[in-house]
């Protein structure tokens, strides 16, 4: 659809990831798990979103469905960068989930008036939206980007960033905040009493 990732500013840009690839660090973290809001609530938000990206034409209709289909796909890729990154191999539930999902988002090569060749979404609708942003992990999966897309190593977290760090080694969306929190925690089961963590011997 040739649309470009919105613009982010503040301490968030420094987690952006470049080019079109933001629309899908964007649309992982419409959930914010920590204070526990979530910008898809039904599905005229969801529609709202989509609009606001150009994921979908102003007057194009979602259906019954979409919204918990949107989610689905949503919590796969949060799952999917979370785990490949801790692992280094795809979570298979995740893998299943997106295999599910990706079927309707059809594809095709199209060439534009200079002759280059790129991939567009045939559907039109939430498939078509499906198709775009699958098509964005494809093409940076191919130029190398994707592998630093990355999910908050903080469980309470989990807020997909962008690592720009030289040797890729970040786990943490941000250092002070949440890194400190799971030292904190490392360091509390650590250094617990016998009698805390496994009980007091009789």
């Amino acid at each position: 659809m040739g649309t470009t990732a919105s613009t982010t500013s503040g301490p968030e840009s420094l987690r952006a990831a470049p080019g079109r690839l933001e629309l899908v660090r964007q649309f992982i973290n419409t959930a914010d798990l920590h204070p526990g809001e979530d910008e898809l609530v039904d599905l005229e938000a969801l529609r709202a979103w989509l609009r606001k990206r150009g994921l979908i034409a102003p007057r194009e209709p979602l259906a019954a469905g979409d919204l918990e289909r949107a989610l689905a796909l949503r919590e796969a890729l949060r799952t999917l960068f979370a785990v490949r990154d801790r692992d280094g191999v795809g979570d298979g539930a995740a893998v299943r989930s997106l295999n599910a999902l990706a079927p309707a988002a059809l594809l095709r090569v199209a060439f534009d008036r200079d002759g280059v060749p790129a991939l567009e979404p045939v559907a039109r609708g939430l498939e078509g939206a499906f198709a775009e942003l699958l098509a964005i992990i494809e093409h940076a999966a191919v130029d190398g980007s994707l592998a630093r897309l990355k999910v908050c190593a903080d469980h309470d977290c989990r807020w997909a960033f962008y690592d720009q760090s030289k040797n890729r080694s970040r786990s943490w969306c941000n250092m002070a905040v949440c890194g400190n929190r799971a030292k904190a925690r490392e360091y509390r089961r650590r250094h617990r009493s016998p009698a805390v963590s496994g009980g007091a011997k009789q």
